[in-house]
């Protein structure tokens, strides 16, 4: 999992394996990857959505930091900079985006734009960040970049802007917000694929773990258990009944990213799976062979992955609807069975009248 050294202050400093050529497939989640190979599929599908953008002006997005934020490199914001070489080089990431940090008291980073992605984090990341949270961080809007979620986040900017303008006709605005929450359900899944990337950028789990708690509870963890905070993730997961299920979902539906406490949890299951120790082996797919990619096969990937975390749930609505499966299954297979009974004791019946006429 990395050797460890020691810096010029004789701190601990965790030696990164360097992922030479990794494709985002390795970190992306099966749902998030179903959608993007879907998506990649359909030609010149990006030059369209890039000619929408345009109503947004990518170009004025990045004046607008440009002139209002600090462009980051060697002379500015230095620390930052060095962490976000450190993650692009462990993502064997030789191109690097522009980095940008703004004035803002929350926790927080993005990634934005389509032919020139630039990455942008606050000030509020800079100062209560350490270096390894920090390089998490930054990893995280790099696996954003490098998946190209950009391209289908402007998708969900554009649809939800024409719900609105379309929202005096019924029928439009209807299938249009169907359309909204099922782009907000896959951008839920890239956060979880980016979550990825920052952890392996990082390839620090705790750090990971850290991170997630300060987006939850600001900057301080001097007085935060992460015990007590996964416990917190199986509450919320499992915890309550059938009102609670449906207060989390009036909490979801329309939201870009899952709770911090589920982030946590999803991210330490992906650890326990074995996924996060076998790409640090060497064992993950590459850039070059992107090109193999099965459709098929990611979307199958996408749909069992649905399947198991619907099967695996501790949630109480979920739990309900299994349960009204079986229920279903159940009779259904008692309908049968009674009908084939019915149908061979009828025969029996019919053998033995014949036998007593003749």
């Amino acid at each position: 999992m990395g050797s460890m050294t020691t810096d010029e202050e004789n701190r601990p400093v965790r030696r990164r394996v360097t992922l030479t050529g990794i494709s985002s497939r390795a970190w992306e989640h099966p749902a998030d990857r179903g959608a993007l190979t879907a998506l990649r599929e359909l030609r010149g599908f990006d030059d369209v959505v890039k000619a929408f953008f345009g109503m947004w002006n990518e170009r004025g997005f990045r004046l607008q930091f440009l002139a209002g934020a600090i462009r980051v490199d060697h002379r500015q914001y230095p620390r930052v900079y060095q962490r976000f070489t450190e993650a692009a080089q462990t993502l064997d990431v030789v191109e690097l985006p522009e980095l940008y940090v703004s004035q803002d008291p929350i926790i927080n980073g993005s990634a934005i734009g389509l032919d020139k992605p630039f990455i942008v984090i606050t000030t509020a990341a800079v100062e209560r960040l350490d270096d390894d949270e920090l390089r998490a961080m930054l990893g995280h809007e790099i696996g954003h970049v490098r998946s190209g979620h950009a391209v289908y986040k402007t998708i969900m900017m554009i649809l939800t802007r024409w719900a609105a303008s379309l929202s005096w006709l019924p029928v439009g605005a209807i299938a249009l917000r169907a359309i909204i929450a099922a782009m907000f359900e896959w951008w839920r899944k890239a956060e979880l694929s980016a979550d990825r990337a920052g952890l392996l950028a990082g390839q620090d789990p705790a750090a990971s773990l850290r991170l997630l708690m300060k987006l939850a509870g600001g900057g301080d963890l001097s007085q935060i258990d992460t015990a007590a905070f996964l416990e917190q993730a199986a509450e919320y997961e499992s915890g309550g009944d059938l009102r609670d299920s449906i207060h989390k979902i009036g909490m979801t539906t329309w939201s870009t990213h899952p709770v911090p406490v589920a982030r946590a949890a999803e991210l330490r299951k992906w650890i326990d799976s074995g996924a996060y120790a076998q790409i640090l082996g060497g064992d993950y797919p590459r850039r070059d062979s992107d090109g193999d990619a099965s459709v098929s096969d990611d979307v199958k990937a996408a749909a069992q992955s649905y399947r198991d975390t619907f099967n695996n749930s501790q949630d109480p609505l979920v739990g309900l609807l299994r349960k009204l499966g079986d229920g279903a299954g159940d009779l259904a297979g008692s309908a049968v069975r009674g009908a084939r009974n019915w149908a061979s004791d009828a025969s029996r019946r019919g053998r033995g009248n014949g036998d007593g006429e003749a």
